[in-house]
Formats: C-alpha cells, structure tokens, sequence
C-alpha cells in the first residue's frame, strides 16, 4: 500500500514538473514587451528605436505611451503590424533575441539576408549577389552601424528595397544560397560596407566613397 501511495506521489510530482516546464517555455517562446513592461529588455528596446530616429524619450527602460508611439512608428515604416507591442517579428527587425533558440535565430539571419539580397540584386551575377550579402555583414561589424543584420536592414534609409516593398517579393533561389555563403565568411566586395548602381543613383555623396571593385552593375566602395 505504501508502496502505491509513493508511486502516486512521484507520478504526481513527475506531472506538476511537466507543466511547469511546458508553461515555462511558451511563456519564453511568446515574449513581449508593450505598455506597462520594465527592465533591461525594455531598455534595450528603447535605445535602438532612440539611436535610429524613432524614440526621443528618457531611456528608462519603463514601457510608457512614449515608447509605445515609437514602437508603432517604426513598425509602421518596415511593414510589420502596428500594434505597439514588441512581439518575436518586432524583436527580429529591432535585431534582438526571440526566445526561440539558436537555430531558429540562424534560420530567420539567412532568410533576411537572403529577402534584401534577392531584393536588391537577383538580377546581377552569383558574385555580386554575394557581395551585396557580404556588404551587410561588414556593416554589422563595422563600428559605424548597427550590430545585428536585422538592425543593419531596418535601419531608416539604409535599402531602397525596404521602401519600395520590393523586400516583400518572392526570393530567387540563388540568393537563399548567396546568403548562406555570406554568412560562411565569402566576400567578393573586398570589404565594402556600401554598393550602389551608377545608372540609377542619384546621391552625389555615394559617388564619393573609394572604389573597391565593380561586380555586374554595383560599384561596391569602402
């Protein structure tokens, strides 16, 4: 009988255990942040909106109608639903972890690479689809701009890609490839952090940048 009761007990631990687990990893897997949150998380939220243009409160790490304002303007500008809340695709586009694991991460790097780089160069030859990805990874370690690939894309008139909606078309093969290369370390700009394409540019200071190489239709520059 005791025997029973102790193995009743265990089972009914062994099930509260596996509950709390459960609740444990849908509350991480479902994160937000909205009006009201607090801490470093907030915080950090507001000090990327605040550098890219789009908060110009008290970096307090309090979620109040401030924050709230810019969180909408900024989800308004890169086409995500403006609900002022910082759910997991906010997070994303504001380069911040998602609770979702290192694989998930990795899988969401390559698909966004590979959206601005089919965006924005599927018509040019494999190495210069390449290069473009690459120029965005010497910008993320570059100590000019953002250090996240989601934070270099979403920064406020970095790709025209970002403004025409052409970010949102269906991607070319060969750029979900050109993307992973990238990130495996190939860089056929030689280290640029800008390209641009002379028949369509239309900023003189673009011009002004040294000349690294010229790949297909993109002069790519230091």
């Amino acid at each position: 009988m005791q025997g029973k009761k102790r193995l009743t007990g265990a089972l009914l631990i062994l099930f509260l255990v596996n509950i709390l687990v459960i609740t444990l990893v849908q509350s991480a897997q479902a994160a937000t942040y909205r009006q009201g949150s607090t801490g470093s998380e907030v915080r950090t939220i507001q000090t990327k909106l605040k550098n890219w243009g789009y908060y110009d409160g008290v970096v307090d790490g309090i979620f109040g109608s401030a924050t709230t304002r810019a969180v909408k303007l900024f989800q308004k500008k890169n086409g995500l639903t403006v609900d002022g809340i910082v759910g997991r695709a906010t997070l994303q586009a504001l380069g911040m972890p998602t609770s979702s694991g290192t694989t998930t991460s990795q899988s969401a790097n390559v698909e966004l690479l590979a959206r601005v780089i089919s965006a924005e160069a599927r018509g040019e030859p494999y190495s210069g689809q390449v290069a473009v990805g690459a120029v965005i990874l010497n910008r993320v370690e570059h100590p000019s701009f953002p250090n996240t690939i989601a934070g270099v894309v979403y920064q406020p008139g970095a790709f025209t890609c970002m403004v025409d909606g052409q970010i949102n078309q269906p991607m070319a093969e060969s750029c979900i490839r050109a993307a992973r290369d990238a990130l495996n370390g190939a860089d056929p700009s030689g280290g640029a952090i800008y390209y641009f394409n002379p028949s369509t540019a239309t900023s003189a200071w673009i011009w002004s940048r040294p000349l690294i190489k010229v790949i297909g239709n993109h002069r790519f520059c230091s």
